[in-house]
């Protein structure tokens, strides 16, 4: 008797997963109604539990990833809804088609759906097999200490924060799934409750709005089309703030003093450009705020008070100009104040609420200097009160108020060699005071305070740290430790990260650091990956721990990170000096770092390989084109490989900027630099690369879109050369999932052994 019931339960089994496998699919079809043809993709799949989930695509409205709440199936009917936007679809499973009706306010249309395979971005032939990369992956031979997941493996728990009243501490704790689920705990009674489930797609961000909602982003699949969304402390009254498909929300605004709304900007009106909605956090409410009426000339940025008013916006003049309007206090016109070059900043950082000229604010500025600074400006006069703070090496950065204490300032600052805060409130200087004393030789950041200043969150760290979570309370001075952020990792075994100068070929200063392995400082020369920056312009590569040099380093390989001309924070003639060189003098400042670190004794000459990823992965492909000869292998990870199809395949939203782009990179409608451009599309000089390369995409990348990838992949595999090619179907510009980074870095990992060992 016992049997026969296995081998009914065993029938029954193999049934429903026979009928599972017969609605799981894409299906297709046209609606026609009202003089209209709509093409409508439905896609089901089953979950691991055994239901169903599916959504919905709309390409002519750009709606793509519609998730469905209702999908029933019951052999042969079928019924799928979107309850959200009023539709239902009704049919009758036929085999290979789904003949049924499609319902919506009322209006009943015929739709037949037909099963057909689900287009994959890109060329679906070109990515390597699983085996392969498995191969790849079992190359990392040797006995190593750390493994690639005690770096990348997502901390248990992480992104701390503080209710405003102090009440409740937030954070993301990971289960056995690797889903990142954020959880609230009630501080006095320790009580604590899961408020954001995380399922299928990432939340890439969450924060506390008020006492009683949380925040939290998401897109699907990487495309960067965020959604936000809202929820109670105990994950109740859940709101998709922001459902629109294919549009994009950007928080403006928030702010203690209006709790229950915040300010964002949408691209829903025009994919090109972003406006202003205030969107109520409890009920969803939506307001537009400020029509953008020249969309040639798009506004990029907007500035409230902490009231949520509009006070200043910025505008794209011609693409390549910025001007920023304001409207004085009690007035209805904004005036413009300032028009500049795109590099050129004059930006409000805060408004100065301690004093009674409400058109006072700190602004950061490099119109008449070359470092950027920090300057307390009259809005009613346009003249600059005082200067507040400049360096002569660094563009200042950091500003802080303290809100508790009538805005007073606490403290300002910049990014040199580190990040370095300079107190100026009697509080602060006894608050830093105190934190310098306990966390001697590392860097403190202060993560977050409560409304009334007594708690504050601290995390420290440094090169060779992680990060440590303290609550740092202002009555007792002392720092309590909340949390270790990768306690797996021995803080005595990781590798130093110091910070290099040197001369470029043609006279410039050009900082960065060289992370070195033991071996290095027992004076071994050893294998070196050279690792350039993504952006470029404006980005740069900080002092800190870094996963990717200390995972090398524990392999054996120093790290060098070039802040190469075009990178940020060393004042507007240094990024100026990269604009229209990128691929050649930028990626000379880079071959001379490598230079410089080959004198200094720690680089073995003959073992050098370069890895980077968006400009990074553009640098991989032009270093070895360059300099064939310098580097024995690279890895190109969301990399430019063809300059014109880059710029043919930008995201609406970049659009506008297109004529800075071309300020950046190269103009495409002038000749010379067109001819210059080819010159430096790595697609296009293949022949020149000699050694190994791996290549590695997100398929729904919107920047870089995985056709640069495929090109190159394609393109070399044509001239005989064995290219592995790791492409993610889930993945944007770069992999947030934890399992995907795991598996590149072992692949990667591979890749070097390879050839470097």
């Amino acid at each position: 008797m016992y049997k026969h019931t296995i081998l009914i339960m065993a029938i029954a089994i193999g049934l429903s997963q026979e009928l599972m496998a017969q609605i799981s699919g894409t299906w297709k079809g046209t609606l026609e109604g009202m003089g209209q043809k709509i093409e409508m993709t439905f896609n089901v799949e089953e979950n691991k539990d055994g239901t169903l989930a599916a959504s919905l695509d709309i390409p002519a409205q750009g709606a793509t990833g519609l998730p469905l709440d209702k999908v029933e199936f019951k052999n042969p009917e079928v019924t799928l809804g979107l309850s959200q936007f009023g539709i239902t679809y009704k049919g009758v499973l036929k085999g290979e088609v789904i003949e049924g009706k499609f319902f919506q306010s009322g209006v009943e249309i015929p739709l037949q759906l037909k099963k057909t395979k689900k287009e994959l971005p890109g060329d679906p032939s070109l990515p390597s097999s699983e085996e392969e990369i498995q191969k790849l992956m079992e190359m990392d031979k040797g006995s190593y200490k750390y493994s690639v997941e005690d770096y990348f493996r997502k901390p248990k728990s992480s992104q701390f924060q503080l209710s405003p009243n102090g009440k409740y501490l937030s954070y993301m704790e990971k289960d056995e799934n690797n889903k990142r689920h954020v959880y609230v705990k009630e501080i006095a009674t320790g009580k604590v409750t899961r408020a954001i489930e995380e399922k299928d797609e990432l939340i890439k961000g969450y924060g506390w709005v008020n006492d009683n909602r949380l925040l939290y982003v998401m897109d699907k699949g990487g495309d960067e089309n965020y959604h936000l969304y809202a929820a109670n402390l105990d994950g109740s009254q859940t709101i998709d703030l922001t459902p629109f498909e294919g549009v994009q929300a950007n928080i403006i605004s928030a702010s203690r003093d209006y709790k229950d709304f915040i300010i964002v900007g949408l691209n829903k009106d025009n994919k090109q450009i972003h406006e202003p909605y205030k969107i109520n956090v409890n009920t969803g409410a939506i307001e537009k705020l400020f029509t953008n009426e020249d969309p040639l000339n798009p506004i990029a940025d907007y500035v409230f008070n902490r009231f949520g008013e509009l006070k200043a916006y910025y505008k794209m003049k011609d693409g390549i100009k910025t001007q920023l309007y304001y409207r004085l206090d009690g007035e209805k016109d904004f005036k413009l104040i300032t028009e500049s070059n795109w590099y050129e900043g004059f930006s409000i950082l805060a408004f100065n609420y301690a004093s009674g000229n409400k058109d006072e604010a700190y602004v950061l500025t490099n119109l008449d200097s070359d470092k950027s600074r920090i300057a307390l400006y009259d809005f009613k006069t346009q003249k600059i009160i005082k200067e507040v703070f400049a360096h002569p090496n660094y563009d200042a950065s950091i500003l802080s108020l303290s809100r508790k204490r009538n805005w007073e300032l606490d403290y300002y600052g910049y990014e040199g060699e580190k990040v370095e805060i300079i107190p100026v409130s009697e509080t602060f200087k006894k608050i830093h005071q105190n934190l310098s004393a306990q966390f001697k030789n590392y860097q403190f950041n202060i993560a977050g305070k409560t409304d009334e200043e007594d708690k504050y969150l601290v995390i420290v760290q440094s090169d060779k740290l992680y990060g440590r979570y303290y609550i740092y309370d202002t009555k007792s001075g002392k720092a309590e430790l909340l949390y270790d952020l990768m306690p797996q990792l021995n803080e005595a075994d990781m590798a130093e990260m110091r910070p290099i100068t040197f001369k470029s070929r043609d006279g410039l200063t050009i900082h960065g650091y060289i992370t070195l392995p033991k071996e290095a400082l027992q004076g071994k020369k050893v294998p070196v990956i050279v690792n350039p920056h993504g952006g470029p312009q404006g980005i740069r590569d900080s002092w800190g721990f870094n996963p990717e040099a200390q995972l090398f380093a524990s392999r054996g390989y120093a790290t060098l990170q070039v802040n190469f001309r075009i990178s940020g924070g060393y004042g507007k003639d240094f990024l100026k000096a990269g604009f229209k060189q990128i691929g050649r003098n930028v990626m000379a400042d880079v071959e001379d770092g490598v230079q410089y670190i080959i004198k200094q004794g720690w680089a073995d000459k003959d073992r050098i390989a370069i890895y980077g990823g968006s400009h990074g992965g553009y640098a991989t492909l032009m270093g070895m084109i360059r300099t064939p000869e310098l580097y024995r292998c690279g890895v190109d990870y969301v990399g430019v490989s063809n300059i014109e199809t880059f710029f043919a395949s930008f995201p609406e939203y970049w659009k506008p900027y297109t004529e800075m782009v071309k300020s950046i990179w190269y103009d495409l409608d002038n000749p010379e630099e067109a001819k210059i451009a080819k010159e430096v599309s790595p697609v296009y000089q293949i022949d020149k690369i000699k050694r190994p390369l791996f290549v590695v995409q997100g398929a729904n990348d919107p920047r870089v879109k995985i056709a640069e990838s495929d090109q190159i992949v394609k393109a070399l595999r044509s001239k005989g050369f064995n290219v592995p090619y790791l492409v993610k179907y889930n993945e944007g510009h770069g992999f947030y999932k934890e399992e995907n980074q795991i598996q590149f870095y072992k692949a990667m990992m591979g890749f070097f052994y390879q050839n470097l060992k």
